[in-house]
């Protein structure tokens, strides 16, 4: 393994820190896991990073970053639901999003495309909003900050089918001309 791929792994290595901590959290558990959670979530730029520029970008470092970026983010999120911070429908919506264009990812055949498209601006923002969001619901912020971090937990839902939609749209536009063409 290359220095890239053990940053992104190092990143996975950190979520059952942070979900130990939040699991009977205290003011100081709660201020650890969001620094531990920020800096894992900040070394996605910079496998990424190193990776290109030490031209190190390797199959395993291609499977491994995002499905370690998925469980960073949901992992807290699940526990964010036993905490009664964010109801179970809007993590299952940011789920379904993840599991499905994994999918589409696994096989990208199913939009009659044989290629893996990268994160557009979306995809890019979706990440950004997550990590707030995670951030925000973490901090043992007071309470008249639960409604805005509330708010930008739905935002983060939002951009996160937005997407998802992006994603997979074109590849289906493509399919059906394709097979129309045919």
């Amino acid at each position: 393994m290359n220095l890239p791929t053990w940053i992104t792994v190092s990143r996975l290595l950190v979520l059952p820190i942070i979900l130990y901590l939040l699991h009977e959290p205290t003011k100081v558990k709660l201020w650890s896991s969001l620094g531990i959670f920020l800096l894992g979530a900040s070394t996605d730029w910079l496998d990424g990073y190193l990776a290109r520029k030490l031209n190190q970008v390797t199959e395993l470092g291609k499977f491994l970053d995002p499905l370690v970026d998925k469980l960073l983010v949901l992992g807290p999120l699940l526990a964010l639901i036993e905490l009664g911070k964010v109801p179970a429908w809007g993590v299952f919506l940011i789920l379904a999003r993840e599991l499905a264009i994994a999918g589409w990812r696994i096989n990208p055949q199913l939009a009659g495309d044989s290629s893996i498209k990268g994160a557009n601006i979306w995809g890019k923002g979706k990440t950004v909003t997550q990590i707030g969001a995670i951030a925000l619901l973490i901090a043992p912020l007071p309470p008249n900050w639960h409604t805005p971090a509330l708010i930008f937990f739905w935002v983060s839902v939002a951009v996160t089918l937005i997407s998802g939609l992006i994603y997979i749209f074109p590849n289906i536009s493509s399919s059906t001309e394709k097979s129309m063409a045919a």
